[in-house]
């Protein structure tokens, strides 16, 4: 087990050559390891890193297993250390407390599925929900890896899938289903869809971060939508439109996807030490884009000028 900063080959090199040994007969079965960044290394990026290691056999299947309930029930990290390893310094390295952030993607479009591909692996917590009956068996696109399975039936819940699929006919009424915190990214096929996903957010006011893709012409026609419908501006100012880090151009799915991961993790990183609005500098005022990009916002989308202005 190991909580570790990733700095450069070398260091894993080192450290699966350690756990390697560690499997030889005879070897001893825990260790701690306290690695200098520096030189002896190989590199030049200061600090400390410590490494855990330790050494399972099959005899620890039942109570690895006793660990992964703790933790699956909340227990605390001391409560499933004790469990999860033979000594108490375990600890200090290994966070067996899940830090992931609570996100509910709705949506699972060409950037739903990208967008997804990426995350898998960060530390998000996702409920996927969208309502198209091809989302009930098959989920199209969906290339994440899953982690690998650790031997043992009763210890692969360990290599858990952070993503939970949700077929929703009416995807605003899940909405109220979501805990109290959780953050939402809302991109279905559908601009009602998003529009009454919208409204459900605001309406219930609980969610710690909220963002709807889309151009600037949607963005307006959007807020005037939810004006219209009494939220206030500071009400609807809580919904992060466009979304995606400034600088991407690219209408890829992958490329948007990439935008807005890097956003997510920004602001998660932003919150963690304590900075709770948005880091992220909004899009360029209209005035300061260029002549094209204007002309761009300011059109109506396709098939949108008849559907608001209902």
């Amino acid at each position: 087990m190991r909580r570790v900063r990733r700095d450069g080959g070398h260091l894993e090199l080192v450290a699966t050559r350690i756990a390697r040994e560690m499997l030889l007969p005879g070897a001893e079965g825990m260790r701690a390891n306290r690695f200098p960044l520096a030189a002896s290394l190989g590199q030049c990026c200061g600090g400390i890193v410590e490494l855990w290691f330790e050494r399972y056999k099959s005899s620890d299947t039942q109570r690895l297993a006793h660990a992964i309930q703790l933790r699956s029930s909340g227990a605390s990290a001391e409560a499933i250390a004790a469990h999860a390893s033979r000594d108490s310094r375990a600890v200090r390295y290994e966070r067996f407390s899940p830090d992931d952030t609570a996100l509910w993607l709705f949506g699972a479009g060409h950037v739903g599925r990208a967008l997804v591909n990426i995350l898998a692996p960060l530390p998000f917590a996702i409920t996927w929900v969208d309502s198209r009956e091809s989302f009930i068996s098959v989920i199209p696109g969906a290339t994440h890896a899953a982690p690998p399975v650790i031997p043992g039936a009763a210890i692969a819940a360990v290599a858990r899938d952070p993503i939970s699929r949700l077929h929703a006919p009416h995807p605003a009424d899940e909405v109220s289903a979501m805990p109290p915190g959780a953050w939402a990214l809302v991109m279905t096929h559908s601009h009602d869809e998003d529009l009454a996903i919208c409204e459900a957010l605001l309406a219930r006011g609980a969610f710690g971060w909220a963002g709807v893709i889309g151009s600037g012409a949607k963005t307006t026609r959007f807020r005037q939508q939810l004006a219209r419908r009494a939220f206030d501006a500071a009400t609807i100012a809580r919904l992060t439109m466009p979304i995606g880090i400034p600088g991407i151009g690219s209408k890829e799915p992958a490329a948007i996807a990439v935008a807005v991961a890097a956003q997510l993790l920004q602001l998660r990183e932003a919150r963690a030490v304590g900075v709770h609005q948005d880091p992220l500098p909004g899009p360029l005022p209209l005035r300061d884009r260029s002549p094209r990009e204007r002309e761009k916002f300011e059109a109506p989308l396709p098939g949108e000028r008849e559907k608001f202005a209902r």
